[in-house]
């Protein structure tokens, strides 16, 4: 099996039931990591289950049913995780969306935002404690280059006034990069580390079934995007590697460090952010309220 620098490491992967997702729990799972890959879809989960441990994963893994259009399924997933593990050392935000027509989730908030992004808001801080327990640990954001035409508009989050779809992508991938770094300001010394990626333009199902009569879009560009194993190797190299050992709050692209946008770095947006989140996913007014400042 060669080596496994990822024996006794307990990864947590969402969205893992295709694409990237999969692929990067498969890939963990190669290393020797314990892996749980969290999907919204029991059918769906168990098959990518069978594939992670058909290729060759001698450790264990595990699925956790949660879909992420409700938080209280988020919760439920969280509890869940921590009354089986006494230990976390991967979190993998992946799983994500894109929507043709506004819609709006049981919660109340824009699907886009609540999926990309506030749900895996609401998830990191519930996993944050064991995480520090667990250090040296690593928080691993699945954002998109998406995010440089991204603005947070803090009158209209849930783009009540002029959807459209890449907009709201944008605007979610853009709210991961911020979040990104906050966190890793507000983990600064605890041996906890945040990244976030842009995978490349990978061939994956986000946008079949979600993109309307534009769906054909996607069947034309394929032979122009890469594969999804492709797409995995950045969250598995800053899942994995020594090479980024210690290193926190930045933006990756293909496995190399780089600017992300201006709007990313200001500070001001990004404790707004931070505030409004907190508020939207009720996190001080549950029992596993954020541990930090």
């Amino acid at each position: 099996m060669g080596t496994r620098p990822m024996a006794n490491r307990v990864c947590v992967v969402t969205g893992a039931s295709s694409g990237i997702g999969k692929e990067t729990a498969k890939k963990l799972a190669e290393l020797g990591a314990t892996v749980v890959i969290v999907c919204r879809n029991q059918k769906r989960g168990e098959k990518a289950m069978s594939e992670i441990i058909g290729a060759g994963a001698d450790a264990p893994a595990e699925l956790l049913v949660a879909d992420f259009t409700s938080l209280d399924a988020v919760r439920a997933g969280a509890k869940e995780f921590l009354e089986k593990h006494d230990s976390l050392h991967v979190l993998v935000n992946n799983a994500g969306g894109v929507h043709v027509t506004r819609s709006v989730t049981a919660d109340g908030f824009e699907t886009t935002f609540q999926v990309d992004y506030l749900s895996h808001f609401l998830l990191t801080n519930l996993l944050l404690g064991l995480l520090k327990k667990s250090a040296p640990s690593r928080i691993i954001n699945v954002s998109s280059a998406s995010h440089y035409r991204g603005h947070l508009d803090f009158d209209d989050l849930q783009m009540k006034k002029g959807y459209g779809v890449m907009k709201a992508y944008s605007q979610a991938k853009l709210a991961q990069v911020l979040f990104t770094y906050e966190l890793s300001r507000r983990l600064e010394g605890t041996g906890v580390t945040v990244n976030c990626l842009h995978p490349g333009t990978v061939a994956t199902n986000i946008w079949k079934g979600s993109m309307g009569p534009f769906s054909f879009l996607g069947n034309i560009s394929k032979p122009f995007l890469i594969s999804p194993e492709e797409g995995a190797e950045t969250p598995v190299y800053l899942a994995s590697s020594p090479e980024v050992e210690g290193v926190t709050g930045k933006y990756y692209d293909h496995r190399r460090e780089k600017q992300s946008s201006d709007e990313s770095y200001d500070l001001l947006v990004a404790k707004r952010l931070w505030d409004e989140s907190e508020k939207m996913t009720g996190l001080s007014l549950h029992s596993g309220a954020s541990p930090l400042p």
